[in-house]
């Protein structure tokens, strides 16, 4: 009982705080008991850690919300991937399932760009994506340059017709004398509509001497194409033309003995047989829906 009293007595003996203002020689004296003292510092203690702890808690939930935002956008960026991906499997698979290269490279479009269980590696799944896409965009631009490289090659025949002349020696039907024919004749009807047999753009279209009124279509990858002795040229000098678009029609002019087209292919600055082409085509020629 005497210790407890003791301990009291300590607790509430009072204990004197001097405050000393800078500005007045007074000084200011205030008696609090010790166990006063004991509280304000325990409660100063406590409330600091109490702000501390509020402070670490407030950086770590902007350092979380950082990380969720930059998890977001990664999830966004894969989820773009793999639609982008996903696209390009669908179009290579729809092109593909059409069966024959022509329908392939006829088809291929040039404007179009996974899973794992467990623990996922974010950015060795960015990488996979990355390289599968450089992949497709790979095989995407092959089949484009095919494409280009099968439309701009000459194919079939330019109008429905019977070869009368083929490509190589023969006598000239006006004067007799034996000559090289570059191209072939192609017997038909007055009129009868000339179509183009590759894209290409119009180098020439008028009157050019023995070969009367002639078309001359660059088709590009070197690949040029001549229809001449016709009635009436359709197209102009700079006109862009699709295989299969109507370029002239049949007819006499220049030194011809009768109604019939002579077509010829060049390649490359010289003059080749164009049976090859024409054989070729499975179609002769398709007409344009």
């Amino acid at each position: 009982m005497y210790k407890i009293r003791q301990v009291l007595k300590t607790l509430f003996t009072p204990v004197t705080i001097m405050l000393i203002p800078h500005n007045s020689k007074k000084t200011i004296n205030i008696k609090l008991p010790s166990i006063g003292v004991i509280t304000s510092l325990i409660l100063w203690l406590v409330g600091s850690i109490y702000v501390v702890s509020i402070a670490v808690d407030t950086v770590r939930y902007y350092d979380m919300e950082s990380k969720l935002k930059s998890y977001t956008a990664q999830f966004d960026e894969l989820t773009s991937a793999i639609s982008t991906i996903k696209k390009a499997e669908m179009e290579l698979r729809r092109i593909l399932s059409l069966g024959s290269k022509e329908k392939i490279l006829e088809n291929v479009d040039s404007s179009v760009n996974m899973s794992d269980a467990g623990s996922l590696d974010i950015n060795l799944l960015k990488d996979q994506i990355k390289n599968t896409v450089e992949r497709v965009e790979a095989i995407q631009d092959f089949l484009r340059q095919q494409k280009d490289i099968y439309m701009a090659t000459p194919k079939g025949l330019p109008l429905i017709g019977r070869i009368t002349s083929h490509f190589g020696e023969r006598k000239n039907p006006i004067h007799g004398e034996d000559e090289f024919h570059s191209g072939v004749d192609i017997s038909a009807n007055p009129k009868t509509p000339i179509k183009a047999t590759a894209d290409g753009v119009v180098s020439f279209s008028g009157w050019s001497g023995g070969s009367g009124r002639l078309v001359v279509i660059e088709h590009g990858f070197g690949y040029s194409t001549f229809y001449a002795h016709n009635k009436l040229n359709a197209v102009k000098v700079g006109q862009k033309v699709k295989r299969g678009d109507i370029i002239a029609y049949v007819g006499s002019t220049g030194n011809a003995t009768g109604p019939h087209l002579h077509y010829e292919v060049w390649h490359n600055g010289r003059s080749i047989n164009p049976m090859k082409f024409i054989k070729e085509a499975k179609n002769v020629f398709k007409e344009k829906r």
